[in-house]
This record gives structure tokens, C-alpha cells and sequence, in this order.
């Protein structure tokens, strides 16, 4: 009897792990992992990951996953397999669907609802090669201003860097 698992590092597979409904609850557990304590997710509904510009000539978007929590804040959640060199500016220029769609006609006051983009990596970054620990495993970043505080608290974009799991200290059979 052979043992079949599936890859989540396909797209078929990542879908099937994360992004149907019966799958929720694994979707919640992992994403409940990575956000701040106070921005806890008790339910989500998936959104349509396909987004359109706004209008013929604009690009379009496909998001892997696309999800809102009960209180309206949006996650996008993205697998790259290889290294893009620009996933960065995607991962930005994906933000920008959700913040654009939350805007009302008429009168409106801008308050936004969070956005996440989470994006899991099989490579990892060049950039953070002069930070002292280079093995990190989950980057989030904020908006911040020159004094290294948080200019705004809505926008944050997450990245995991999965080969970075097996450069984790493997605890000594010494300790």
C-alpha cells in the first residue's frame, strides 16, 4: 500500500492544505500563529482571489488565497516556489486590491480595515544577509517612521522563509 501526501509547495497543494472551506479551521490555526495577539481570528470567509483593475489596460491580479476575518480585516496569503526577484513589490502591489476595495462612494471617513499579506517562501531573501541572525524564519514588517516606530498598524506584510526551518539550532543531545 503506497502512502500518498500531497506537496504544499504546489499550488494544488497549498489550496488543498489551506484554502477550501473544510480546511478552515487549519487556515485559521496557522494564520492565528503569525498575527499579533490582539488581531486573533475566531472566524474567516474566503473572497474571490481573483482581482481586477480598475479598468481594460490595468493588470490583473490572482491571489492564492484570499480571506477576511468577522471583523472585515483582509488577509492575502501567497506561495512562492522560486525566487522572484521582485516578490517584494508584488507582495505591495497586491495590497492595494484590498485597501482600494474597502473605499465607499460618496462621503466616506478612510478608516481602513487591516490588510495582512503573508507570503511563504522556498528561497529566502538576499537582502537580510547583513542581519546578525540570517536564519530567521518569520519577517513582519510595518510601516515605521525614521525613529523605528510605527507610523501605521493596518498594513503588515509577513514572509516566512522555509528553507530557513532547517537552519533552526537543533537542540544538542549535550543540553
Amino acid at each position: 500500500m503506497k502512502a500518498k501526501y500531497i506537496n504544499p509547495f504546489t499550488d494544488f497543494g497549498f489550496k488543498k492544505i489551506f484554502g477550501e472551506e473544510a480546511s478552515k479551521p487549519l487556515l485559521i490555526d496557522f494564520l492565528n500563529a503569525l498575527l499579533p495577539q490582539k488581531n486573533k481570528i475566531a472566524l474567516l470567509s474566503f473572497k474571490n482571489s481573483e482581482q481586477l483593475g480598475q479598468c481594460d489596460a490595468d493588470r490583473k491580479t490572482i491571489y492564492d488565497i484570499y480571506c477576511e476575518t468577522e471583523q472585515g480585516e483582509k488577509i492575502i496569503v501567497e506561495l512562492q516556489k522560486a525566487k522572484q526577484n521582485y516578490f517584494k513589490e508584488k507582495t505591495i502591489y497586491y495590497s492595494t486590491f484590498p485597501i482600494r476595495e474597502q473605499a465607499e462612494k460618496g462621503v466616506w471617513n478612510y478608516n481602513l480595515k487591516a490588510v495582512y499579506c503573508v507570503g511563504i517562501l522556498d528561497f529566502t531573501f538576499d537582502d537580510y544577509e547583513n542581519e546578525p541572525d540570517k536564519s530567521e524564519v518569520v519577517h513582519t514588517i510595518k510601516l515605521k517612521n525614521q525613529n523605528g516606530n510605527i507610523f501605521y498598524d493596518k498594513l503588515t506584510y509577513i514572509y516566512l522563509e522555509m528553507p530557513n526551518l532547517g537552519k533552526l539550532r537543533q537542540p544538542s543531545t549535550h543540553d
